[in-house]
């Protein structure tokens, strides 16, 4: 007899990037038409040395092997405390932090603190697949607001309004967006932070790729800098794509006092803490690697302009909805294939993969994923090339 299986976890969907991954698996891809893997959005470059010299020489210490506390290491909770109070012109104390192991774990440390089975969750479409996989294993009900497409991919605060519940605790917002690039304007997070607050929900602030921003018209969002931001803002990082640390799997919640010594408890239960050589490498970077970061960020910038210049271009057949941090979103012109389909092809015959807008939400079925940070900006006139041959194929 087959073991019984929790149906939360089998009914949830399964993980898209094994899947795009498993259409090529086992092909060679010949040096005229090299792939252009669009699929994943994950750093195209090591480490800086500096960082990598830190941790070798910190892996021969007694107490890299041990366990830290729970919240983390007191320097890096305080080192990342400071920074966000400078970047985010407020105050943010460690008291506020945990360190996580990677930002999906500090997204369901933080929901497991929120909500329980039966609760409700809203998320725009198109949504972070892991966020509604582990909303649907936690049996917690998602409320899918409307993908604007109309407004670059910026969600409606009104139409939230309408859809918010009783049950509801919590709305979550990506910025820069994954999947759509789409970065939200500090006026519209405030409106989704009032709504909240408004109803006595949370707001969970999911900001992975944040510092691809550059701060010329001031931080991301006005939040923190106002009293009591940690009533409403749940706040979720991660250091992997910032210092292309992916593998490390260090992430952070900033929060209330609270709401981090609710967290803690989860977090105690699943992990005990997050491991230490990848709390050390963390906060060599916050202390060392800025400029090293920076010089990433100017990269990643002429990338996104690359992607944006060839969308111009009206003979491409396909269309830019928007684009930031790591990833574009784009409409293609096939009223009749599903995503997937359209995306099976340009694997099969032109050599990209990237990811259908089916993997990120209902009525998406006209849209793919594209991770440009993977891609050189050299490489952005093939990838044009290889999408004109794609719509007059299939056309």
């Amino acid at each position: 007899m087959k073991l019984a299986l929790n149906p939360d976890v089998l009914n949830a969907i399964d993980p898209p990037i094994a899947e795009a991954h498993s259409w090529i698996e086992g092909r060679e891809f010949p040096a005229e038409k090299p792939l252009l893997d669009l699929a994943q959005g994950v750093p195209s470059y090591p480490p800086a040395q500096a960082i990598s010299d830190h941790v070798a020489q910190r892996a021969s210490l007694f107490e890299t092997a041990q366990y830290t506390g729970i919240k983390g290491i007191p320097e890096l909770r305080e080192t990342l405390a400071s920074h966000v109070s400078e970047r985010y012109q407020g105050h943010v104390a460690a008291e506020n932090i945990l360190i996580s192991a990677g930002c999906n774990q500090a997204f369901c440390l933080a929901i497991h603190a929120l909500a329980r089975a039966g609760d409700a969750v809203m998320l725009p479409v198109p949504y972070y697949f892991n966020h509604q996989m582990w909303l649907e294993m936690q049996g917690i009900d998602p409320i899918h607001l409307p993908f604007r497409h109309d407004r670059a991919g910026v969600p409606d605060p009104e139409e939230a309004a309408a859809l918010l519940t009783p049950n509801t605790k919590a709305i979550v917002l990506v910025s820069p967006s994954n999947p759509t690039g789409a970065v939200y304007p500090p006026e519209v997070i405030s409106e989704f932070r009032d709504l909240a607050a408004q109803r006595g929900i949370a707001l969970i602030l999911d900001e992975t790729y944040r510092d691809f921003l550059t701060d010329e018209n001031g931080p991301p969002h006005n939040l923190i800098q106002e009293g009591h931001w940690d009533e409403t803002l749940v706040q979720l990082y991660s250091f992997s794509k910032t210092f292309s640390l992916t593998g490390y799997r260090v992430g952070a919640v900033s929060a209330s006092a609270r709401v981090i010594e609710a967290v803690a408890k989860v977090m105690d239960t699943v992990q005990i803490c997050t491991p230490r050589i990848s709390q050390d490498a963390a906060l060599f970077g916050l202390k060392h690697a800025w400029p090293w970061v920076e010089e990433k960020r100017v990269m990643l910038a002429a990338r996104e302009n690359a992607m944006k210049r060839i969308f111009k271009d009206d003979d491409l057949g396909y269309e830019l909805i928007s684009a930031g941090g790591y990833f574009a979103y784009i409409r293609h012109p096939f009223e009749n294939m599903t995503a997937k389909q359209v995306a099976r092809s340009l694997a099969d015959n032109q050599n990209i993969l990237c990811l259908p807008g089916s993997f990120f939400g209902p009525g998406q079925e006209r849209f793919l994923r594209f991770a440009f940070a993977n891609v050189e900006e050299s490489d952005m006139d093939t990838l044009a090339a290889r999408l004109k041959e794609s719509a007059a194929a299939l056309s």
